[in-house]
């Protein structure tokens, strides 16, 4: 393996083509077929990070096709992430750790100097494998990008990477996606290309086979698979936020849980859990709605940026929401910044997220929230102090947070180590660790809690099945030989 280790690229027509998706299913079939698969993907934007064994950071989509692979994920899968703290402009972690922030036109120019650390993890991520499995970023026809570019086209030449394009079709005018891009680009990029795959088609298969054909035609790239809908992909953890945009209720379970839907809202995939429990309904509150009162739970979830998430929902009117819930006998948990957001400040000496200065927070626990440039970046384990239930999740933070109902916490971690802060009732509280319903007796406690049932099913149970029957839908509806044949 390593040298000689075959590599192939999946780009897209556009964002949330399924690319993501595909390549998992794609690790996981070829790791069936006994090949050492790695994933790698050379810039991903998202506020949906994960947390590597070393302490770094990636994008969740590169720790779920780790994790497709039977491997721990690595920073260098992932060697650039952006993780956005404006409409403009972004946090840079390079090789999982922060490098600056940039402005979206100043990253631009900055671009071709992080090409060198995209190239170096590359190769580490090469010599470990039989196969690398490459997402691009976007869309392969961002010709106004293309100059610099580090994570499509770029990538490929520089790399010598062969690429299948991939087109949705459940978006309409897939024929457009594939032949348009052809249209646009350079000829020396489309040349990379050897091959294509519609996504996300419903119905008759049989319907769409002249639209296939007339796609090899206009384009000139022969066509590698028409893949169906794959329904399950929302048993799967998402990256982008894109997934949540409709809001709305998730289940139909007797216990309800609001999730107020905020701008910079990361780590969501903390919810899935709960999302996939019989037992609950979570309910995705939109801007313009009202925070229900009938909730038996209000999970403030984590946040990029909890000074402006604080202000957001100042401006929705649910900070009055959710005192009056609270006065009702509401009960709220708050993760990360969510958990920062229920203190009587947060301060930013330093301004990390802006302007220097402070802001009060919702004050319906005791604590005080100082921001620090130093993030903290690990995975941990250990219980739930009020019953013992266990959990292993991680933190990826800037806060450091204290105060009297600190000396409440909520867990406690196998090092001794204590996080979190409880109300003198119990019913508000709030701690620093991510993935914290991922583990079947920690969700379970919280249920009872709740007034449920335990849970009765095994959510890493229910991941790795989907991702079995998503490596089997792709074995069944794309030539895996041909794009084993096509890498190189």
């Amino acid at each position: 393996m390593g040298a000689g280790a075959k590599v192939l690229m999946l780009q897209g027509t556009g964002s949330d083509v399924g690319k993501s998706l595909l390549v998992a299913g794609l690790c996981r079939a070829f790791t069936r077929r006994g090949l050492v698969v790695r994933p790698f993907k050379p810039q991903n934007m998202s506020n949906n990070a994960a947390v590597t064994a070393d302490g770094g950071e990636i994008g969740r989509a590169q720790a779920l096709q780790a994790r497709a692979c039977g491997i721990a994920p690595s920073v260098h899968m992932n060697p650039i992430l952006l993780k956005p703290q404006s409409g403009t402009g972004s946090q840079i972690v390079v090789q999982g750790r922060l490098f600056g922030q940039a402005q979206a036109r100043d990253y631009q120019a900055l671009k071709p100097k992080l090409m060198a650390a995209v190239l170096e993890s590359f190769a580490r991520v090469k010599s470990e494998a039989d196969l690398v499995l490459v997402e691009g970023a976007g869309s392969a026809a961002e010709i106004n990008l293309r100059a610099n570019d580090i994570a499509n086209m770029g990538f490929a030449r520089k790399a010598d990477v062969p690429v299948v394009l991939v087109g949705d079709i459940d978006r309409g005018g897939v024929i457009a996606q594939i032949v348009g891009t052809k249209a646009v680009i350079e000829p020396e990029d489309a040349a990379m290309i050897r091959g294509f795959l519609v996504n996300k088609f419903r119905g008759d298969p049989n319907l769409f086979a002249e639209g296939m054909t007339l796609i090899e035609r206009r384009a000139g790239w022969p066509a590698i698979g028409l893949v169906p809908f794959f329904p399950d992909a929302a048993l799967l953890p998402a990256e982008d936020s894109m997934a949540l945009a409709a809001g709305g209720r998730h289940g139909s379970g007797k216990i309800k849980i609001a999730v107020p839907m905020l701008p910079g809202i990361a780590n969501f995939d903390d919810l899935d859990p709960l999302m996939m429990e019989p037992e609950v309904v979570v309910h995705w509150v939109r801007a313009g709605e009202v925070l229900p009162l009938d909730a038996d739970l209000v999970i403030l979830a984590g946040s990029k940026t909890t000074i402006a998430d604080l202000a957001a929902l100042r401006a929705q009117g649910w900070d009055i929401d959710l005192a009056a819930y609270v006065r009702h006998g509401g009960c709220v948990l708050g993760l990360c910044g969510g958990y920062q957001m229920l203190g009587r400040i947060v301060r930013d000496p330093q301004g990390l997220e802006g302007p220097p200065g402070a802001v009060p927070g919702l004050g319906l626990l005791d604590i005080e929230t100082e921001l620090v440039a130093d993030k903290t970046l690990t995975t941990v384990s250990g219980h739930l102090i009020a019953g013992g239930a266990p959990f292993a999740g991680y933190e990826i933070h800037n806060g450091r947070t204290q105060g009297m109902d600190c000396c409440r916490p909520l867990l406690r971690f196998d090092d001794g180590r204590e996080d979190g802060a409880s109300s003198a009732n119990g019913r508000v509280c709030g701690a620093y660790v991510h993935g914290l319903f991922a583990m079947d007796a920690q969700r379970s406690a919280w249920l009872v809690r709740l007034g449920a049932l335990a849970s009765n099913f095994s959510y890493e149970g229910r991941v790795e099945a989907t991702l079995d029957a998503l490596a089997a839908h792709l074995e069944a509806h794309v030539d895996l030989d041909r794009l084993l044949a096509l890498a190189r």
